[in-house]
């Protein structure tokens, strides 16, 4: 994990992601998932680059499975757009950067 993004626990995930006052998107995935490594940079690049205007996270969900299952999250990679505590927007699989970055955008 870097430092342009937060890990997302099951303790933490109200304070970070339902309290923040910025966007966050947060990064459902595990370590042995492919398609999870395979968007791992992407995830990490949107981070940087739209630092100040948007947060991310990352959920491990083998270790943090309440939040997960209280998400439905059924396959991963997930990530989950969260605006002012509520589910903005949901993409599951791997993705391009490109086409991540056309679902984010009309929400930040």
């Amino acid at each position: 994990m870097s430092k342009a993004t937060v890990e997302i626990t099951d303790n933490n995930f109200d304070h970070e992601v339902l309290k923040s006052g910025q966007p966050v998107l947060v990064d459902f995935w595990a370590e042995w998932c492919g398609p999870c490594k395979a968007i791992a940079p992407f995830v990490e690049q949107i981070a940087t680059e739209y630092t100040g205007k948007l947060k991310v996270g990352k959920l491990d969900t083998d270790q943090y499975g309440d939040v997960a299952q209280r998400y439905g999250i059924m396959g991963i990679p997930t990530l989950i757009l969260f605006k002012n505590g509520e589910v903005a927007t949901r993409i599951t699989g791997y993705q391009p950067k490109e086409e991540l970055v056309k679902k984010l955008s009309p929400h930040l």
